[in-house]
Formats: structure tokens, C-alpha cells, sequence
């Protein structure tokens, strides 16, 4: 029998999931091996460098930059708030004293008696790491972070924007094939994980974004939807960082596309559990799939799993789903892989595999163009 491997989606009831949580540049670890921790709790803190603010201060006195030094009020490693005085000139007869005061906040990092300038230091930001889900902490690298795991629901959608959330999973749709409307979204969804069924409206979204809803679930969105909340056509590089107020996550597809039942009845049966959520995605190199992750009781599988893309033996019987138009986001088996290529309607020829999908209908297309839809 023809085989084949290909990435593919993951959507399980139970699995092993490890979240790596770790600083940009080194820092603090908070936690120790074996804390338990909730989603929201900081497991690492590091501070970065501040701005750097030069001041002309020998020109706002009008001094020649070698008297600088004695003209200092302020001495390296000194506070400075904005209109602290740093300097004053000596005047004549003690007299006519002309003030230099800062222009910015920070520390005092430097004082030039050759150009007659002064650095001051803005404040240093902090960057926390926090744990992303709940559960606990299974190795802690020194420095830098942790890694934390948890026996999870976890599903993989389609296409999302939007960075890490957290909130209880909420359903707002009466099935997997309803779409998720306006008049859905309550007051009581705040700081929640909405689920929906099939697409996610964008009368629905801009509620949802006023109520203060965490995240949004569904099946799929319409292209001029997501024009209309995010304001411009989204690009293809890695969505993630998107500065919406809200993660929305689909997956199935783009336009009005029913969420599959079997992952709809497996998120819906875990409503009412705190569940994380990430939007990023990229489909290129690096792949990298939006998640919803619900921590559950028990324990997990032989495998662990972190996240990002799968991959699987691709063969008769396999479920898959297509990722390319003019198919995009259909389900369906694989029916035949031939094992010689084909030629394309473009003329360039590609190993293919025959798809039966939901309707009866089978269609043709490249190997390159469908994923696994995990199990």
C-alpha cells in the first residue's frame, strides 16, 4: 500500500502537553522543579537595558564642556525625574546663575567633559514570562526559564491572530454548524474563551471585543471580516503580535465553514475549565498552528507534545485536510496515492493523493496541499 508523511493538525481528548517558557535575554526564574502553577502565574522576570537620552547639557549653559564636572548637581548613579536640576553655572559675583534641568527620567550613566554632553539612563522595563497554562513545573533551566506540563485537551486550529490568552472555555454557539453572532456575545463573557460553531461574524467580534472577551473560537471567518477588525489585509508572514485587544482562532478555514463536529463536541464538553489559547500562526517554513490548550484531571499519554506542527504516516483511510484553494479547509479520506505524478492544470507535474470528502464527491490534488487532521 502507497504511504506517505505530511504535517498535520493535532486534536485529541487527552494528551501530554509541555509549555517552554523562556526569557529573551537571562534573568530571574521564579518557581522551582515540581511547583504547580496557574496559567497567569510569573515563572520568570528579567529587566532590559532603558533608553538612552543624550542632553547637550555644556550647551544649555553656554560653558565650554571642560567645566561640565564641577558644574554637576547630580553625580553618576544618581535618580533623575524630568525638571530635576543637573547642573548650574557659577554666575558672576554669585549672580545671574544659568540652571540646566533634564528633559528625561532615569539614572545619571555618564557626564562627557569632551563633548559636554550627559547620558541619562531610562528606566529599565521589566519582561515576565508567564506559565501560559496550568500545571507544573517539570524542569526549570537555569536563568532563562521553565518548562511546564499538564494533561490536556488539545486542539489545533487552521489560522488565528492574536498572541497567548487564558480564561474559562464558554459556549456561545448551539452547534458546530450555527454561526457565532452578535447577539451571542454576553456581558458575563468577560475575560473569557468563547466557542462558537461555524463562522465567526465580524458584528460578533466587535461585540466581543467591547464586552472584553479573551478569545474567540469557531470554525471559520470571512476574509472581509478579519479586513474589517483588523483594519488592513493581514500579510503572510507570522501572525501573533496583532494588537487587537482580542485572539481569534479558526479550525477550519476561511468563509462560512462549520467547525468539525468531533473537534466541536471535545471543546464544548470541557466548558466551564480555564483554557489557553494562541493565535499566532505561520504556514510557511517554521510551521506554526494556533492552539487551544485545556488543562484536565489525570494523567496524560505516552506522548508529549509542545505545540507548533505534527507530522504523520499519510496513507489510505488517513483524515486530512486540504490547505489550498480552490479546497481550502475542506475535510476529507484518502481515497488512492498514486504513486506516479501527475500533471497539474498549471503543466508542471507533482505526486497527488485522491481525497473523498464529506459530500461523496472525491477530488485530485497535490500532497503538498493537504495536512493531517490529527487524531
Amino acid at each position: 500500500m502507497a504511504k506517505a508523511y505530511t504535517p498535520g493538525l493535532k486534536v485529541t481528548p487527552r494528551t501530554t502537553y509541555q509549555a517552554r517558557r523562556l526569557l529573551p535575554v537571562p534573568g530571574t526564574v521564579k518557581v522551582k522543579h515540581g511547583d504547580r502553577v496557574t496559567a497567569d502565574m510569573v515563572v520568570a522576570e528579567t529587566f532590559l537595558e532603558g533608553d538612552v537620552f543624550p542632553i547637550k547639557l555644556a550647551a544649555m549653559l553656554g560653558v565650554n564642556p571642560r567645566e561640565l564636572p564641577e558644574l554637576m548637581l547630580k553625580k553618576t548613579g544618581d535618580q533623575v525625574a524630568v525638571g530635576d536640576p543637573l547642573a548650574r553655572t557659577k554666575g558672576i559675583f554669585g549672580m545671574m546663575k544659568t540652571e540646566a534641568k533634564s528633559s528625561a527620567a532615569g539614572v545619571l550613566e555618564s557626564v562627557s567633559d569632551s563633548t559636554g554632553m550627559v547620558i541619562i539612563r531610562g528606566p529599565q522595563p521589566a519582561v515576565q514570562v508567564r506559565a501560559y497554562v496550568a500545571g507544573t513545573v517539570v524542569e526549570v533551566i537555569a536563568r532563562e526559564g521553565v518548562v511546564v506540563e499538564t494533561s490536556a485537551v488539545y486542539a489545533q486550529g487552521i489560522f488565528g491572530v492574536g498572541g497567548e490568552i487564558w480564561g474559562p472555555l464558554v459556549v456561545a454557539a448551539t452547534g458546530h454548524n450555527a454561526d457565532l453572532l452578535e447577539g451571542d456575545i454576553t456581558e458575563s463573557m468577560k475575560g473569557a474563551i468563547v466557542l462558537g460553531g461555524a463562522r465567526m461574524t465580524a458584528g460578533a467580534i466587535r461585540r466581543a471585543r467591547e464586552v472584553g472577551v479573551a478569545a474567540v473560537i469557531s470554525g471559520g471567518i470571512d476574509d472581509a471580516d478579519l479586513r474589517d477588525v483588523l483594519g488592513y489585509d493581514l500579510g503572510v508572514a507570522v501572525t501573533g503580535s496583532e494588537k487587537l485587544g482580542i485572539t481569534l482562532l479558526v479550525t477550519e478555514g476561511f468563509g462560512d465553514i462549520a467547525m468539525a463536529r468531533r473537534t466541536y463536541d471535545l471543546l464544548a464538553a470541557t466548558a466551564g475549565r480555564m483554557a489557553s489559547v494562541n493565535g499566532a500562526t505561520q504556514i510557511r517554513a517554521g510551521v506554526m498552528r494556533p492552539e487551544i490548550v485545556v488543562p484536565i484531571d489525570g494523567g496524560g499519554t505516552g506522548e508529549v507534545f509542545g505545540g507548533g506542527a505534527t507530522a504523520g504516516l499519510l496513507e489510505v483511510g488517513t483524515r486530512v485536510r486540504i490547505i489550498r484553494d480552490p479546497h481550502f479547509g475542506v475535510l476529507g479520506t484518502v481515497s488512492a496515492l498514486p504513486e506516479q505524478p501527475a500533471v497539474l492544470g498549471s503543466g508542471s507535474k507533482a505526486r497527488v493523493l485522491e481525497v473523498a470528502i464529506e459530500d461523496g464527491s472525491r477530488v485530485t490534488v497535490p500532497r503538498a496541499n493537504v495536512e493531517l487532521f490529527g487524531e
